[in-house]
């Protein structure tokens, strides 16, 4: 969701780099903790839009809701040349879910109310500039107002309560794609998986280990490694 010649067109691996300066940090985390949250509790199923148990049965969005968070989601993460997008993955039936789930065990419809209200903003913004509910618009006016809050460093202070919706949004997008069997192939994950013919630590790493230990080494728990031979 970005102007040319302002920021680069985000793609699905893309827009995992742009977490990193969002509170959706642990977007792929979420992902795990949101398929342990299903296996937990029944309540939160990954549906399939093809399952075999025929049509999901929506639980939180009405119609017209339904089809704005359908285009949003795959705004998020279209399909690319490696998977396919966040709806043929089954987000917005996980996202639908989802927000079932926590107003029940909540007791509230606190965050319900939250992305009903965004989705209700995006579709105001639509009609102001093109006339048109935000489903409808034409796809570079769709960025064009998702640019003024996708970016929470760039967006004015007005807009600030539609950042924290659109970031929870995009936190529940990519958790739903990637605890899907969609998603977990195009990381891609290589475990649970045989391997016929291990060769060791490739020599390229080998290298590097070898140089950093050569004179100690601090690693991600900050203890220090005394150098090799000391």
């Amino acid at each position: 969701m970005a102007k040319k010649n302002e920021e680069p067109e985000l793609t699905r691996r893309g827009v995992l780099q742009v977490f990193g300066a969002t509170p959706a940090l642990a977007a792929l985390t979420a992902g795990t903790a949101a398929a342990q949250e299903q296996d937990e509790h029944a309540h939160m199923r990954h549906p399939s839009p093809a399952g075999a148990k025929g049509p999901y049965q929506r639980q939180s969005f009405d119609e017209h809701q339904w089809h704005t968070v359908r285009v949003l989601c795959d705004l998020i993460l279209p399909a690319d040349e490696r998977s396919g997008s966040a709806t043929s993955a089954g987000v917005p039936e996980f996202i639908d879910d989802w927000i079932a789930f926590r107003k029940r065990e909540d007791g509230n419809a606190d965050i319900e109310a939250q992305i009903f209200g965004g989705l209700m903003w995006l579709n105001d913004q639509s009609m102001k500039t093109s006339g048109k509910p935000f489903a409808d618009a034409p796809v570079e006016q769709q960025k064009q107002i998702l640019d003024r809050i996708a970016y929470p460093d760039r967006a004015a202070a007005e807009d600030h309560r539609w950042v924290i919706f659109f970031n929870r949004f995009r936190d529940l997008t990519v958790s739903g794609f990637y605890s899907s069997k969609v998603g977990v192939a195009d990381l891609p994950y290589l475990g649970n998986t045989i391997v016929t013919n291990w060769t060791g630590c490739p020599p390229e790493a080998w290298n590097i280990i070898e140089e950093r230990m050569k004179n100690g080494y601090k690693g991600v728990t900050k203890q220090e490694v005394k150098p090799w031979g000391a």
